[in-house]
């Protein structure tokens, strides 16, 4: 199992995914599988047993048509029911999911059915699972890699800091996807991508004294290393050359240095296109001296590098899958902290544009650290920038905890954006960006301050990153609300959820299709 060590003072952790598990193509037909369990994915309002599963049923003795009568089963999405099988039979136990209304189906909708499939093996510590799916639009390659997808999030559990570590660990071992032969290539996609989304996970899910702006260095060099990128961590001397006056004014009160992150990913030949992915990358966010008070949410705050986190996670996914398109993931990494070296409320900070800015929140620090990154990114010569952050509490009074906020003036790469978010069921929405609102970031002293009236806050918020993004088509992402759920939510939760590493990796693919 590959392990990626990182080093704190609460000792080593690893940010290992489970390789033990093994998902399988099989030609095997439905009559002939044996193991521990065989999930079955019925329609809603068609629960009729014919074929194959009728001849599955007698040779049950009759038990899968019992359950659904017995269990009032309507194959609702992702509604499971599940029994055991007489102990003569070559299948121990039967888990039906309901995989909604037929017309419905979509590669999501097998994700998240695959999803209640593995919840249900974890609590019944299945260790070989047989999937008996339907096909999507015909598409076996599609079909495989959603379902090997929702199968392995939701197994995945981070017992890291948990004193018995294999306690709650999943006991599945084999899954096999019956009528899915040949399917290998789609199966080594999903493990690809979602060995990029647990990355994402773990280190959202860390505390802030595990993952610091140092070990989220020490992680890009390791994908580095391990994935044939390139790399360059900018200290601070180096920063303070480029001028980056924004991201070092939130650095100055940690006593941590702050990095700044570029792995870069480069095809062989020419590339296709040139693509960057940004990531806000505070480690910790107290607020600095505009400190985040009783019912802020402070204790959670290790969670404000969730963007760093899936631009890491999509960098060690698209270094496997090697598409033809060129890609940098910059990730200006750092604590907001407080000291006698903190940025003072109304200090001004000159950004490596040139502009001034007035700071009149020390909280709205994440746009300060990704005006830099987006300026730095900018004079690369690339065909597109999305950059996403946890940047504002206003997307999630707009959009709520399960929806990320898309603010672009570029409609063609909102486009690619919501396409890739639909197919991957990653959810956004997009937001207007209201010119007329930037007078409210507009300062008497400076060129603009870092914050502006609370009404329309988040779209303030991407008016002012928009300020550092001269020539490149551009896009920001706020997943202040899906980066974490309280409960189970579909592939995710409850806890870290990667968001953001799928469509990512989506929207580069298709970039070259």
């Amino acid at each position: 199992m590959h392990e990626q060590r990182i080093l704190s003072n609460t000792g080593t952790r690893t940010f290992t995914q489970n390789t033990k598990m093994v998902i399988r193509p099989s030609d095997t037909p439905l009559l002939e599988w044996t193991g521990d369990t065989l999930a079955i994915g019925l329609f809603e309002d068609n629960l009729e047993l014919t074929g194959e599963l009728a001849t599955l049923d007698s040779k049950f003795a009759g038990i899968l048509k019992e359950l659904i009568t017995e269990e009032e089963f309507k194959g609702k999405a992702n509604s499971t029911v599940f029994t055991r099988i007489a102990a003569s039979t070559p299948v121990k136990k039967v888990i039906i999911v309901g995989l909604g209304k037929p017309d419905a189906l979509t590669t999501d909708s097998l994700r998240r059915a695959a999803a209640a499939v593995g919840r249900v093996a974890k609590k019944q510590k299945v260790k070989t699972l047989g999937f008996s799916f339907p096909l999507w639009n015909n598409d076996p390659a599609a079909t495989a890699q959603a379902i090997a997808e929702g199968v392995q999030l939701a197994l995945y559990q981070d017992t890291r800091f948990k004193s018995d570590p294999e306690e709650k660990k999943s006991q599945v071992e084999t899954i096999d996807l019956l009528g899915f032969g040949g399917q290998e290539s789609a199966i080594n996609l999903a493990n690809q991508i979602v060995s990029g989304v647990i990355l994402a996970r773990e280190l959202v899910a860390a505390p802030a004294n595990s993952v610091t702006p140092i070990t989220m260095a020490e992680t890009a060099e390791a994908i580095a290393k391990d994935h044939g990128l390139q790399i360059q961590i900018l200290e601070r001397e180096e920063c303070e050359k480029l001028g980056m006056g924004a991201f070092l004014g939130v650095a100055q009160a940690s006593d941590l240095p702050p990095k700044f992150i570029h792995l870069t990913y480069k095809p062989e030949g020419t590339p296709t296109r040139k693509l960057a992915i940004i990531g806000k990358g505070l480690t910790f966010d107290s607020g600095g001296l505009n400190i985040k008070g009783a019912g802020s949410g402070i204790e959670t705050m290790k969670i404000d590098m969730g963007g760093a986190a899936a631009t890491l996670g999509a960098a060690k996914a698209i270094a496997q899958i090697k598409p033809s398109a060129e890609v940098h993931f910059i990730s200006a990494v750092t604590e907001n902290m407080i000291s006698g070296h903190a940025m003072h409320p109304g200090d001004i900070l000159t950004a490596s544009n040139g502009k001034t800015i007035e700071v009149n929140n020390t909280d709205a620090e994440g746009r300060l650290t990704l005006a830099d990154a987006l300026v730095y990114a900018d004079k690369l010569g690339l065909d597109a920038i999305v950059d996403l952050a946890t940047l504002t509490g206003a997307n999630v009074i707009a959009l709520g905890e399960d929806i990320a906020g898309l603010y672009t003036p570029d409609d063609a790469v909102a486009a690619q954006i919501e396409k890739a978010a639909k197919s991957t069921g990653e959810k956004i929405w997009r937001m207007p960006m209201e010119e007329k609102y930037f007078e409210g970031l507009k300062s008497g002293i400076a060129d603009m301050k870092n914050t502006g009236p609370r009404p329309g806050g988040s779209i303030t918020a991407a008016l002012f990153l928009k300020q550092f993004v001269k020539d490149t088509p551009w896009a920001h992402l706020d997943i202040a609300g899906p980066v974490w759920s309280d409960k189970e939510n579909g592939y995710n939760g409850p806890g870290a959820t990667g968001y953001g590493v799928r469509t990512l990796v989506d929207w580069v693919l298709s970039s070259v299709e």
